[in-house]
Parts: C-alpha cells; structure tokens; sequence
C-alpha cells in the first residue's frame, strides 16, 4: 500500500482531511491512548489489589512487569508481523484479543490468573501499537500530512500514559477491578471503528517465512526484558541474572546469523544502520526511561513519605499530561519549520534541567506553587519533542518497513525503559532500605533523580551530536557541488 496525501489548500497550504480521513487517525489514536493508559492506571490500584488477592509485594511487581514483559519482548515481531500478514488483520485481532484480555483481568480472583491477563495484554499491544503506527506512515504521505498525523497520535499516546494516573486514582476510588473493566467497552467500540475504518491491505508476497528469526527474536527479547525487571530481586550478580543473559547474547547472536544467510528475513539488518533511527531510539529510550524512573521515585516519596493520596498525587502531576496534550496543537508546525533533530535536542535539554530542578529543590515538606510546578512544567515541556521522535525514526523508510521501524523504535523505548527503570530501582533500594523517616527517604531517592537526569541529559548530547554530524555532511556535500560546478565554469569561459 502506498501513502496517501490529503488535501491541501494551495492559498494556506493547510492540510485538509476527509471525515473518513479523521476518524481513522482518531480511532488509532485511542488504542494507543489505551494502551498508555493501561501502563500507568494498574499502577495506582497495586495496594488494593494486593490487599484483596493477598498478594506480596514482589507478585504485585508483576501486574507491571508481566505487561512489560509482553509488550517488549514482542514489538519488534509485532511490528514487522503487521508488515508481511497484512496491517488490517494483524490490528483488529490484537486489539480483540486486548479486550478480551482486559474483560477477563477484571473477573478473576487469583493473583497468577491476572498476572497472565496482563502478560496478554502486553503481548496484544506489541501488535497494536507498531502495526497502528504504521498504519498512519502508510496512508499518509511522508511531509507536513504524516507529521500532523504523527504528532497527534504521539500525543494520544503519551496522554494516555499522563491520563492513566487520575483515572487510575478515581477507579480505584469505586473498586481496582475497574482499572480493568475500564478499556473494555472503549476497546470494543475502537474494534468496530477500525473494522469499518482501517483500509484493507495485501499480505506481502514475499519475506513471511522466517520462522526461525520470529522464535529466536522473540524469546530473545522475551528473556531479556525478564532478566532485567527480575534483576533488582535476584541480584544482578546471581547465576541466574548472569546465565539470563547469556541466554540473551547466544539466542541474539542465534538470530543475526539467521537474518544474515536467510533469503527473505524477517528484519532486514540494514535499516539499524539507518542514522535517524538509531538517534531516534536512542532519544526514546532516554525520554522514556528518565521519566519512567522519575515518576516511580515521586510516586513512592509523595505516598509513602509523605502520606499523599493517589488522587492527589496524579491531580499534581496534571500539568506535564495537559502540556502534552496542548502540544498537538504546534508540534506539528515546529516541525515542519525547525526539522526533528532541533526539536529533539532543545526538549530533551529542558527535560534534563526540569529533573535536575527538582532534584536541587526537593524536600519534606515541598510547596506545590514553587519547589514542584517550575520543574513540572519544564518536564511537561520535554514530551514537545516526543512526536518528533516518531517522525525522525520513520522518515525515509519504505513502506513496507513502516511496521518494522515502529517496532524497532517502541521496543527501543519498552526495553531500554525497563533497563533504566531497573538500575534506578537498583540505586535507591540501598539507600531507601533502612529509611525511617522523610528526609532519610529523600537522601535515598536523590541518587535515582540525579540518574534520572544523566540519562535525559545524555539523551540530549546524543541528538546535539546527530545534529553537527548532519550540518558537517551539508557543508561537504555543498563543497562537492561546488568543485563540480567550477570546472563547468571554467569550460564555458
């Protein structure tokens, strides 16, 4: 299928959609908004649930990490699955299987049982996501279309994520099992959007009998994800934790030999040697993982230093979800004028300097207006830049590796969050361990939020490095054309 391009008005150059056009990219927009929902809304309802299901703590660690743990290891197949058995189907079956998965979570009453819901949610939104993604860089054309297109549902998406904390607080207020129930009927409405919506598209004829690389793809990244999020309990030194990732390294090395030598590969090794998107996801794995990490740190210090409220802790964090969702306005636009590595660069410097803020000011007893708002703000600021991300990561990428390049980006995010996620985790369990008070907490927290503000920060030297690297190619390509043009000169003279 080749991209489309709407409508634009030669006097504006405003892009206009069709009603058709609209409510395609809004019903995409909603199954991501469902899925960052779903990421962040069980979060707030851990407590309860442990306390009905009689749950430990390190079994409630897996309603998270049982999500994670589907959702990365399988992005990169979902991803390039969509690509070779057709968008359409590969969408409508993941998102009916994530409903069902969502309706089944909020019936059962064993804590094994929801674990597995979640481990099937995670693994149906590694279909939905890429494959969504890529619906949108296939049907509309690569330019100022797809960049409105991408910068809204970035948005959707990491609103959804923002989102999930106050609808998370307020279900949980009427009972956890609604954090399940929730998506379902949202789910199910998006499913009869998308099966009347979402143009039909042909398998691919040919690269769809890798199954070695799917096996070999997929339980690498299986097993990576659950070494790392298990890492922080059996200690990253064990046998286990060590012999994990030693399994990793031969099943990885197992599928570059297999894509190598195969005829029609299920990834095609040369898009990661694409400069735009490694940047792009090394941008989203800083972007992801110091704000993943960060919101865990405020998140245990606010509640269980400080006494707040799940309510009130997601009410305080409402601006950095309301600049997200305010930047589909113009992010867009800042695109299209400035290009993504600026856009990229000057965001993830502000997010830096928002972490390090909050880190310089932060204490016991903290004033909303003017210890936690500034570096909110400025943190809310940073997310400006997430659909640029998207944009430079699928720019330039054939069609019919639209899907594999979204998966490649979002498991970039999945995977190295859950790794930045795990060190953090790693840093503040010493020095929180023996915490008895407020201000001994903090102390034990400050070394996560200055990692925190490493990871953004190298983020940000990462795109500033991507973008004298670009200039420099500019130059010397305008000195070749020069030299190529002053003997023509000289002929003619």
């Amino acid at each position: 299928m080749s991209s489309t391009s709407p409508a634009t008005s030669p006097a504006t150059g405003a892009i206009r959609w069709s009603g058709r056009t609209w409510a395609l990219l809004i019903t995409l927009c909603i199954v991501l908004f469902l899925d960052g929902l779903d990421v962040s809304m069980i979060g707030v309802a851990l407590p309860s649930i442990g306390d009905e299901l009689d749950l430990s703590t390190s079994s409630l660690q897996w309603l998270i990490s049982g999500y994670v743990l589907g959702y990365g290891g399988l992005l990169l197949v979902g991803g390039r699955t969509a690509d070779l058995l057709g968008r359409r189907r590969v969408f409508l079956v993941a998102l009916a299987v994530f409903a069902a998965a969502s309706l089944l979570g909020g019936l059962v009453s064993s804590g094994p049982l929801l674990i597995a819901t979640r481990f099937i949610k995670g693994l149906a939104a590694a279909f939905t996501a890429p494959t969504g993604l890529s619906i949108i860089t296939t049907n509309f054309a690569e330019g100022p279309a797809r960049n409105k297109a991408l910068s809204i549902y970035t948005v959707f998406g990491a609103g959804g994520y923002s989102s999930g904390l106050l609808f998370g607080g307020l279900m949980t207020g009427v009972g956890w099992r609604w954090t399940f129930l929730l998506p379902v009927p949202v789910a199910l409405l998006a499913l009869a959007a998308a099966w009347m919506l979402v143009p039909r598209d042909e398998p691919a004829e040919e690269g769809g009998h890798d199954l070695l690389g799917a096996l070999t793809s997929g339980a690498a990244m299986l097993l990576l994800v659950y070494t790392v999020v298990s890492a922080p309990d059996a200690g990253w030194s064990s046998l286990r934790t060590v012999f994990s990732f030693v399994g990793v390294a031969v099943l990885f090395t197992a599928f570059v030999t297999i894509e190598r030598r195969i005829a029609h590969p299920l990834v095609r090794l040369g898009i990661l040697r694409k400069a735009t998107l490694v940047r792009a996801s090394i941008a989203i794995v800083a972007v992801g993982g110091s704000y993943f990490s960060w919101q865990f740190i405020v998140t245990l210090f606010l509640q269980d230093g400080l006494g707040w409220s799940p309510l009130r802790l997601a009410l305080a964090l409402l601006p950095i979800g309301l600049m997200v969702t305010l930047s589909a306005v113009f992010s867009d636009k800042l695109v299209d004028r400035f290009g993504t590595g600026p856009i990229i660069a000057v965001t993830m410097a502000v997010m830096a300097v928002g972490y390090l803020l909050f880190l310089l000011r932060l204490d016991t007893s903290p004033s909303y207006l003017t210890v936690l708002l500034p570096p909110l703000l400025l943190i809310g600021a940073g997310w400006i830049g997430f659909p640029a991300i998207n944009i430079q990561a699928t720019s330039g990428i054939h069609d019919d590796e639209q899907g594999l390049a979204a998966g490649v980006l979002q498991t970039s995010m999945q995977v190295g969050a859950a790794i930045v996620l795990a060190i953090t985790t790693a840093i503040i369990t010493s020095g929180t361990a023996d915490a008895t008070t407020p201000a001994a907490a903090l102390d034990g927290f400050r070394p996560g939020l200055a990692f925190a503000a490493a990871v953004s920060a190298l983020g940000a030297l990462v795109a500033i490095g991507g973008l004298v690297l670009d200039r420099r190619t500019r130059l010397a390509g305008d000195e070749v054309v020069a030299g190529q043009a002053e003997p023509e000169l000289a002929g003619a003279a």
